[in-house]
């Protein structure tokens, strides 16, 4: 692998498929989900992974259920946690340990109760949470990504965003940021980012006076 240093005020993650792991969860989760409200087969036609549940359940369901529809699914993953439901991916400990708590963020299409429930599993425990909660309109959006720069002080054109879903990556971009893409959930050439690599265990980061300096690692 070969790049230029990648030169950053402020880095951005996605969690889900970027720092941890729970797509065994999520499919088990959304399967169970599907099946209760019939909509299996409409389902499995829907782009799932880094979109927001309420805006992949108003794809599948009539406005007056997506509400109760969406805490379902909420209590459905909560619940699944502790069942293996999620597992830090390689690199992700050491490359978040290396940075400043007020250099980075997670940002995530999970609601607040589901991000935290995963992240506590794992020992992640962000400075700055951005959640779907927190915004309008989800990823594919650049707000959650533009959300987070602000609560950081950091100019958008100064973050670097790590994602695995064309979705985030796409939100990105729209935020005028640098993006990184992880190849867990995805293979790379479906993925449209500055950088692609295999996971976090390629890379390094150097906190020096000016910023974070990303890295290929060895």
């Amino acid at each position: 692998m070969t790049f230029q240093t990648i030169h950053a005020q402020a880095l951005l993650f996605d969690n889900d498929g970027t720092l941890v792991s729970s797509l065994d969860s999520v499919d088990r989760c959304w399967a169970r989900w599907a099946a209760e409200y019939g909509v299996t087969e409409e389902f499995a036609r829907v782009e799932l992974h880094g979109r927001p549940a309420a805006d992949i359940v108003a794809d599948l369901l009539p406005p007056a259920l997506v509400a109760e529809a969406v805490a379902r699914v909420e209590q459905l993953e909560v619940e699944d946690v502790p069942n293996d439901g999620v597992r830090l991916l390689p690199g992700t400990a050491a490359f978040l340990d290396s940075l400043p708590a007020d250099r980075w963020a997670v940002v995530t299409s999970a609601t607040r109760r589901l991000a935290e429930a995963r992240l506590d599993a794992v020992g992640i425990r962000p400075k700055t949470l951005v959640c779907a909660d927190d915004i309008t309109r989800g990823k594919p959006d650049p707000e959650p990504y533009l959300l987070a720069a602000r609560q950081l002080g950091v100019d958008p054109a100064h973050c670097v965003v790590f994602e695995d879903a064309p979705a985030g990556l796409q939100a990105g971009r729209a935020a005028g940021m640098t993006t990184v893409a992880l190849a867990t959930t995805h293979q790379a050439h479906e993925l449209d980012a500055d950088l692609v690599v295999k996971d976090l265990s390629a890379l390094s980061a150097l906190v020096t006076d000016r910023g974070v300096e990303i890295s290929p690692r060895g």
